[in-house]
């Protein structure tokens, strides 16, 4: 491995180097924390493929600001986050857009797709749309600091810096985001109380109960 790749190499270096044009400090950035933009993606979205070429357009974006942005913690990890949910709503707002078009338009005629998908890619992108189902009604502000919290694992501190916002801030927005997921999960539950099989556990409840294990308390 590259001597920028060893972990003892942070990111505020590599990200220094990169701003003075190294592409090897910023492909090493890059191997460091693509996982982890393409899984925030992913879970923004449902869909692996808009994750792939979301995460493509934040490292896009993080070499074009890199010698504007500079950090103001040990990782990069936070700003890219960032960087993540704003790729997101606009791709949202695009979608939105194009979905109001395509209304006016006379419905095509869609010939199946013969290529075979994996299984196992579909079945979690079908979890994950029930999810968002849910995510979804939340107030943006409660949507993102669950999706870091929660979902990408940072801690308040880092989760404030990626936001912009106090640490308390952080807090008091998860802390209602929980309370609105717990009250949305009981409504799904009582629906499903009015007859038929007994109802599965729904998203709401999944996320109600994910407790932020990762997050790091007391910062």
């Amino acid at each position: 491995m590259d001597q920028l790749g060893t972990p003892d190499v942070s990111d505020g270096e590599l990200w220094r180097k990169a701003a003075k044009g190294d592409p090897s400090a910023f492909g090493a950035l890059f191997e460091r924390h693509i996982d982890a933009v393409y899984n925030h993606c992913f879970r923004r979205t449902g869909s692996w493929e808009a994750a792939e070429d979301l995460a493509s357009v934040v490292f896009l974006e993080a070499w074009r600001r890199r010698r504007e942005v500079s950090l103001s913690g040990d990782s990069i990890l936070p700003w890219l986050l960032a960087v993540a949910n704003n790729v997101v709503r606009n791709r949202d707002r695009s979608l939105r857009r194009h979905r109001r078009l395509l209304a006016k338009l006379p419905p095509a005629v869609v010939a199946p797709d013969p290529a075979d998908e994996a299984v196992s890619r579909v079945d979690d992108e079908r979890a994950m749309q029930r999810v968002l189902e849910v995510f979804a009604r939340l107030l943006p502000d409660e949507q993102d600091v669950l999706a870091l919290c929660v979902w990408a694992g940072l801690s308040y501190t880092d989760a404030a810096v990626a936001l912009g916002i106090p640490v308390g801030t952080v807090r008091s927005r998860l802390s209602r985001a929980r309370e609105h997921l717990r009250r949305l999960a009981g409504l799904e539950v009582g629906a499903g109380r009015t007859g038929g099989p007994a109802p599965t556990p729904s998203p709401g409840a999944a996320l109600s109960a994910h407790r932020s294990t990762n997050v790091v308390n007391g910062e």
